[in-house]
């Protein structure tokens, strides 16, 4: 079983930068694609960013050039740096692992918030 650890929500300016951390149990990290969601109010979880076991990257158009994922395999630990925040990147983040190929085991974390002002 794996379990998700999300940190570093929280308020910021438009313009200005945070960084979300999920730690992950369960001793098979390296295994496991990583990925961050988030969801607005009413509406489904969408993709934010994913990074494979070999370090590959995904992520949404959205956030091209302003959002960098990356993990630390000796830490168990993926992260998500996002700068240049904007106001409509404020919503709930949820940290996400898939185990295998299609149909893969999912996990997900529990949410973090984060409020961007403008």
């Amino acid at each position: 079983q794996v379990q998700l650890i999300e940190s570093g929500g929280g308020l910021a300016q438009a313009g200005g930068s945070l960084r979300l951390s999920c730690a992950a149990s369960g001793g098979i990290f390296n295994i496991l694609t990583m990925g961050w969601y988030r969801r607005a109010p009413g509406k489904q979880r969408d993709l934010v960013a994913t990074v494979t076991p070999g370090g590959s990257t995904n992520y949404a158009d959205s956030v091209k050039g302003r959002f960098t994922i990356s993990r630390d395999n000796a830490k168990n630990t993926v992260y998500l740096q996002m700068n240049s925040l904007k106001p409509e990147d404020t919503t709930v983040y949820f940290c996400n692992a898939k185990r295998g190929l299609f149909p893969y085991t999912e996990y997900w974390g529990q949410g973090t918030q984060v409020t961007v002002s403008s």
